[in-house]
């Protein structure tokens, strides 16, 4: 049988209210396609195990979000054009977001198969990373600070689309003003986006 860790269990009760029905089905569909899994902490997120890293899920203020592992289930849901799967599942905010039980199930059991089976994840082939599109509010506030602006520009490519993302999903005028003013001030202080699940800083970065 497989093992659950208690720690899980406080994650999920500490989720936003709409992240814990998610959550718990998600680790449910996980221990029924394969009965051997083991659960553990990992970055603060959970995590589920059988012969090798498995999968894992993890909430955030506004959504949820569950992945595989090993590439070659990444590559088949990429690859999948129903929408029954998307990628690594996209945002997820509600039990209505996620594929069907089936669907998940089989992956599951595709990447359990995997990890029993000693197969090597296949490696990415590198590609140029795309040129950042920034809104225009984004662009003129980081030009008018030159560290935030050099923070910026010495962060990874995803931890800049983060950034990017976010002031771009804000719609309202007075949130997209909020959210310009907190981005300077955490880029002025080397932060990420997600700097908070950052465990680096959270022990002792920036402040």
């Amino acid at each position: 049988m497989g093992q659950r860790d208690s720690r899980v269990d406080e994650y999920i009760e500490q989720a936003a209210e709409f992240a814990r029905p998610v959550l718990g089905h998600l680790r449910n569909l996980v221990h029924a396609a394969c009965p051997q899994v083991e659960e553990a902490l990992k970055w603060k997120c959970p995590h589920f195990s059988y012969k090798g890293m498995l999968c894992h899920m993890a909430a955030f203020k506004s959504h949820c979000a569950f992945g595989f592992w090993h590439g070659a289930v990444r590559e088949l849901l990429d690859g999948e054009k129903s929408n029954e799967a998307m990628g690594q599942l996209g945002r997820i905010t509600s039990l209505a977001d996620l594929p069907k039980d089936a669907v998940l199930t089989r992956y599951i059991k595709q990447a359990a198969k995997l990890n029993e089976d000693g197969v090597k994840s296949p490696r990415n082939p590198k590609s140029p990373p795309k040129k950042l599109k920034m809104p225009d509010s984004m662009t003129n506030v980081l030009r008018k600070n030159k560290l935030a602006l050099a923070n910026f520009k010495a962060m990874s490519p995803s931890h800049q689309k983060e950034y990017v993302e976010w002031i771009a999903e804000a719609r309202r005028e007075e949130a997209v003003s909020k959210r310009l003013g907190t981005m300077l001030q955490w880029l002025a202080e080397g932060k990420t986006r997600n700097w908070k699940y950052d465990s680096r800083l959270t022990r002792g970065g920036p402040s």
